[in-house]
């Protein structure tokens, strides 16, 4: 009975890991390509979050100008503190 507890527990244990580390994955419409949100990145406007962005291979900071729901899909306008560009991310709904 005690080691079925424990592997309760280490079950339970690893999916609530697993779960906090999974990111937010979402697509660049002004750039044509996939970008990703680590989870820890508190996304609201005016915050400056980094993004993995799979077109240039290398993390990005950006700050968050608007959020709005769409549907199923939640759109993120940032601003890319490297080069100035506003950019849109469509991001799904977790």
């Amino acid at each position: 009975m005690k080691s079925a507890l424990g592997v309760i527990i280490m079950v339970a244990s690893i999916a609530c890991f697993s779960a906090s580390v999974q990111a937010w994955d979402g697509y660049d419409y002004d750039k044509g390509s996939y970008i990703e949100i680590d989870k820890g990145n508190t996304v609201r406007s005016g915050n400056d979050i980094e993004i993995y962005d799979y077109d240039s291979g290398s993390y990005k900071d950006v700050e968050v100008e608007s959020i709005h729901r769409n549907g199923s899909k939640v759109e993120i306008e940032v601003n890319d503190s490297e080069t100035g560009e506003n950019r849109t991310f469509e991001m799904d709904d977790n």
